[in-house]
């Protein structure tokens, strides 16, 4: 049996992406805060007050683990969970005056880290790497969720 070439596997590919994507992070971004906990404090600067399933579904990760990067996050200061006025059995997710300050810092470093990550590529070949892996992503957001609709957009 000949071996396989792994270049062609998206898998492998993707796994060596993320790879090199978190040692950049702990390089150039921190070695405290995650990505995961950087995207959960940033859809909180997008969003005001979002329970821990929405903020979940906008970053893409799962119950599991958004429960564990929002607790992280509570026990570091960043962030509070408040009692949904509307809603009592419902808790809502606020930046602490710390978390919107990390999220600023980080902000500037994720920009010159991403620059870093996509520099062997020009500026379309960027535009469509993103593009690409988006619509992947989106898909594959799919198979996560069955039964509800894949939105893909096309170029």
């Amino acid at each position: 049996m000949a071996a396989v070439d792994l270049t062609s596997h998206p898998g492998h590919l993707a796994r060596r992406l993320q790879q090199a994507h978190y040692l950049l992070w702990n390089a150039m971004v921190s070695e405290e805060i995650t990505s995961p906990q950087f995207a959960v404090l940033n859809a909180l600067v997008a969003e005001r007050d979002l329970d821990q399933r929405t903020v979940g579904e906008r970053v893409g990760l799962d119950r599991s683990t958004v429960a564990e990067v929002i607790s992280r996050l509570i026990r570091r200061g960043l962030l509070d969970k408040v009692r949904d006025p509307e809603d009592g059995r419902r808790y809502l997710l606020a930046l602490t005056d710390e978390g919107l300050r990390t999220h600023r810092r980080l902000t500037v470093r994720t920009a010159r880290m991403n620059q870093v990550f996509l520099s062997p590529l020009s500026a379309d070949e960027q535009t469509l790497f993103l593009d690409l892996i988006r619509r992947v992503a989106d898909a594959a957001e799919g198979l996560r969720n069955p039964g509800e609709p894949v939105v893909t957009r096309q170029p």
